[in-house]
């Protein structure tokens, strides 16, 4: 072999192990190793499954948002002037708006504990009697511990229930029931530092405290992120583990939930081409919603394409997005014309696609229309909802 050509060989083989440290080195950066051989599974299996236009599909839409109005630690007024807008701004831009079952545009603020002013949810419990969404349960701690996390769940949970009238019992029990968002991310004490949480048995702990669901994930491009992924499943408490929502059992059709196992509703997570980074590598769709990222239909066709549904529902499928609705720059994006323009545009899509049905709801509803779903109900059924309690529907046939 002449040394030129093994020289050749020789540059061609360094490239190449370059180019595959530089890839590595990208997905480290982005914590991608945590969830992109799932993605890339389910994107196989789910290639396979096809609607047509014949074939009526179900859409939800719910608008999760970490709605913390003392973000940036503003002053008092500040922070209340965050919340005016959202009151005053949210039924006089959206209210012209209606899915296919006539509702407006719904919003879930879920309020931090460590950020409560009863003015901040006095606002809010108004906005929401109003018919514009609902109210659920935000939090950040750090080196909490089990007590420290029931007492706070459960001293919050009565005041929104009975100072604001917000939240809801289960009637068969009477017990207080909230959904919930982890703040940072870290729910059950799942970063690797061990920051911002402190609780490996936080699931246990939210079960006991009346918690229907976790919606905190996806949280791409966060080390906290699961390696399940578009999905609607059930987690339990692994004894001496943290992240114990990093596994977890399918929500499926016709099969009921594992005892002392929490509802996990994540939102869409996957890879968008279509907005590359120094033109060659994909950006995160992460269902974010924020100044930089308004929803559009091109998003949209991404959390459609995530195909998050029920197994064996998979006409039913579920879109949960996240925000942070009161930090500044965001506000002008969620009250602004792009949020305008996207709502405008989903209705004049599903104009065209008769086989659509598409539905603004709430976490609360999203959650109860999973255990719809679950029960083999095929056209989803709203008038119960208000009726229905999640243990009740847990009793599957």
């Amino acid at each position: 072999m002449s040394s030129l050509l093994l020289s050749v060989i020789t540059i061609c083989l360094l490239i190449f192990v370059s180019s595959v440290c530089v890839f590595f080195l990208i997905i480290r950066s982005r914590n991608m190793q945590y969830w992109l051989p799932s993605y890339y599974r389910l994107k196989r299996r789910k290639e396979s499954v096809t609607f047509t236009s014949e074939e009526p599909r179900h859409i939800f839409i719910a608008v999760c948002d970490h709605f913390e109005p003392e973000w940036g630690n503003p002053v008092k007024s500040e922070a209340l002037a965050r919340v005016d807008r959202w009151c005053q701004e949210y039924p006089a831009r959206f209210s012209k708006f209606s899915d296919s079952r006539g509702q407006v545009p719904q919003h879930t603020f879920f309020f931090p504990q460590d950020q409560y002013s009863p003015e901040y949810l006095d606002r809010l419990a108004e906005l929401c009697k109003q018919g514009y969404g609902d109210v659920d349960v935000h939090l950040h701690h750090d080196q909490d511990t089990a007590e420290g996390l029931r007492q706070k769940m459960n001293e919050f949970r009565e005041t929104l229930y009975h100072r604001h009238g917000l939240l809801r019992k289960d009637p068969l029990t009477g017990e207080i029931v909230y959904g919930f968002i982890h703040g940072n991310w870290a729910l059950c004490n799942s970063r690797p530092d061990g920051r911002w949480c402190g609780v490996d048995n936080e699931i246990e702990i939210l079960l006991e405290t009346g918690c229907y669901a976790d919606l905190t994930m996806p949280s791409a491009p966060s080390d906290t992120q699961t390696q399940i992924i578009n999905s609607i499943y059930y987690a339990k408490h692994r004894p001496n583990e943290r992240k114990s929502h990093d596994q977890g059992t399918l929500a499926r059709v016709g099969k009921s939930p594992e005892d002392n196992s929490l509802l996990m509703i994540q939102g869409p997570l996957c890879l968008d081409w279509n907005q590359r980074k120094w033109g060659c590598l994909p950006r995160i769709e992460n269902s974010d919603l924020h100044g930089g990222r308004p929803a559009s239909l091109k998003r949209f066709q991404h959390w459609l394409s995530a195909d998050v549904h029920v197994a064996g529902r998979p006409d039913w499928t579920f879109i949960k997005l996240h925000t942070h609705g009161a930090k500044p720059g965001n506000i002008d994006t969620l009250l602004g014309p792009e949020t305008e323009a996207f709502h405008s545009a989903l209705h004049q899509e599903a104009a065209h696609h008769p086989e659509w049905k598409y539905y603004y709801v709430t976490a609360w509803e999203m959650a109860a229309l999973i255990h719809q779903a679950e029960q083999g109900i095929s056209v989803p059924d709203f008038e119960s909802i208000l009726t229905d309690t999640f243990r009740e529907s847990k009793v599957l046939t």
